[in-house]
């Protein structure tokens, strides 16, 4: 079994390269995978770059060229769901890309025209390990399961924050993990989406984003490791 990992940015894998074993590093046009040994199991782990387009194309080389068996995507996000704070970690039950605007033609908002659905539902085996480890990890009162939306923008309004929550019952907000989650979806790939909370996603979220994403990744590498382990 070979498992992908995928994280944005380099804070967001950098912890996770650091503990790994039998190193080795393939590119692939501009970006680099590292294959090796995390926790027992095989794996490959790779910084997609920020974005949809980015974090598509990683999931798509992690089954097309490494045949990867389960792909986890770990990283940061800003909190939507008023309850949710910083430091927090969601698991993502289900994805949808709240950028997608196809009403005109009769679609629901964020779907995909001519898809049958308009979410991208997480392995469900993945789902209850990721959330029973997180919970083993930092208790239930930090621990959330619910909807994560992904579009290409740096949410920091309150006013979007109440759309998305209205709008789609989103719990947190980031910039990949609906695309990776698409991908997953086309090419039968189980999946799921793990971000630590590094800002509320309102006027204030350049500074806590800054301040909290070492942290918030800090967080995402220990609930990766307890992954592997049970799986």
């Amino acid at each position: 079994m070979i498992i992908g990992i995928i994280g944005a940015m380099n804070e967001e894998i950098i912890e996770l390269k650091s503990v790994m074993k039998e190193i080795s590093e393939e590119n692939i046009g501009n970006l680099l995978f590292y294959k090796g040994i995390l926790e027992g199991k095989n794996v490959v782990l790779v910084e997609s770059g920020i974005g949809k387009v980015n974090a598509a194309i990683c999931a798509t080389i992690m089954k097309e060229h490494f045949d990867v068996d389960k792909i986890l995507f770990t990283g940061v996000a800003g909190g939507v769901n008023p309850d949710i704070n910083i430091g927090d970690i969601v698991i993502g039950e289900d994805l949808v890309e709240h950028d997608v605007d196809c009403t005109t033609f009769g679609y629901e908002l964020g779907q995909i025209p001519r898809m049958k659905t308009l979410s991208f539902k997480g392995d469900d085996n993945l789902v209850a390990i990721a959330y029973d480890t997180a919970v083993e990890k930092f208790g239930n009162s930090k621990v959330w399961k619910g909807r994560i939306v992904s579009g290409d923008q740096f949410i920091a309004s309150n006013e979007k924050i109440k759309w998305l929550r209205d709008t789609f019952n989103a719990y947190c907000t980031e910039m990949e993990g609906a695309s990776v989650a698409h991908v997953c979806y086309t090419l039968n790939v189980p999946f799921v989406i793990i971000r630590a909370i590094s800002d509320k996603a309102n006027h204030e979220a350049n500074v806590d984003y800054g301040e909290f994403v070492k942290v918030a990744a800090k967080n995402s590498k220990t609930i990766v490791e307890g992954i592997l382990r049970k799986i």
